[in-house]
């Protein structure tokens, strides 16, 4: 494995609790930031670098281009412009790099729990990380994968500078069926992840399976059966589809555990290794969201189950 040739600058910071028990600030401290479109949608360009054109540009607009709103309890809004990926090198490389997807319904991005808190405890196993800012649909449905698979072509592009040897995708509930999206609607070897890590995702877009919520964020209330269709991916799984760990609580009420079922299923279809893990309680969004971070943890006595389950995984993704 190749030794990664620049600084590392993700570092711990000080952690405070709010009223809501809720902790708002960064955990860590990126070692970059960039933007998926610096010249903003309208411009309809992606990153060129040194003359060369790494990534493609945004496809459609979201119409979203003056600052985001951030609610107290680390939700961002109206991200469209500033669509962006925060970088962060683990000290102690094993040559994997994931490439992160909070959820948020594609309403918000849930940017502490399953964002900067998901960060920190994969550098702690030696996972360098591209954490998403991607843009929320509002009307605009193809927006959240292109962000994604522009991620993908610019990690690649920089993989052996960093020293990583696979790139993986990762995401949950709705950033799950983002991640999702991208391990089976890839357009390429460059967009297609080596693996995929699903944390109670939505899957399906079906009636009364779904997570209404999301479904009509992303292809709107007036949905088109073509729609429902396409986004129902575990329809989309292929012999291509990358191995994929799939953890979930059976007590969700948010996101029906059929969805992850269902996808298993599909995998184990294709010949896809595929390992899914339903822990008794915890229900939904509990993410990396425990102590020190929030003063409970919704997953409970499960937790350190989940991270040996998820932690053994990712081991098994490291080229020997």
């Amino acid at each position: 494995m190749k030794k990664i040739l620049i600084a590392i600058a993700a570092v711990l910071l000080p952690l405070a609790l709010n009223a809501d028990g809720v902790n708002d600030d960064k955990p860590i401290k990126q070692s970059k930031i960039v933007y998926l479109y610096p010249e903003g949608q309208a411009a309809g360009k992606g990153i060129v670098e040194n003359g060369v054109e790494i990534t493609l540009g945004p496809g459609e607009d979201n119409g979203k281009h003056g600052p985001e709103t951030v609610k107290p309890v680390g939700m961002v809004y109206d991200i469209g412009d500033s669509a962006r990926m925060e970088f962060y090198f683990a000290e102690n490389p094993n040559g994997l790099m994931i490439i992160n997807c909070p959820g948020g319904a594609y309403w918000f991005v849930a940017e502490v729990n399953e964002g900067y808190c998901t960060v920190e405890w994969l550098l702690s196993q030696g996972i360098s990380v591209c954490n998403m800012f991607y843009r929320l649909p509002y009307g605009h449905k193809t927006v959240p994968l292109t962000d994604v698979q522009n991620a993908f072509r610019y990690c690649r592009y920089h993989a052996a500078e960093w020293g990583i040897d696979k790139i993986g995708v990762m995401g949950f509930s709705a950033g799950g069926h983002l991640a999702a999206s991208a391990s089976t609607l890839f357009v390429d070897d460059i967009t297609r992840p080596d693996f995929s890590v699903l944390i109670y995702p939505v899957i399906t877009m079906e009636p009364g399976v779904t997570h209404q919520g999301s479904k009509e964020n992303l292809i709107g209330h007036k949905w088109t059966a073509e729609d429902e269709e396409w986004y129902s991916l575990h329809k989309r799984v292929s012999n291509r589809t990358p191995v994929t760990f799939l953890g979930l609580s059976g007590d969700d009420t948010a996101v029906p555990i059929q969805n992850s079922i269902d996808y298993y299923y599909a995998l184990r279809q294709h010949g896809i290794t595929a390992t899914m893990h339903i822990y008794p309680g915890g229900g939904h969004g509990w993410g990396f969201n425990h102590p020190p971070y929030r003063k409970g943890d919704g997953l409970g006595s499960y937790r350190e189950t989940f991270k040996a389950d998820l932690a053994k995984f990712l081991k098994d993704q490291i080229v020997k």
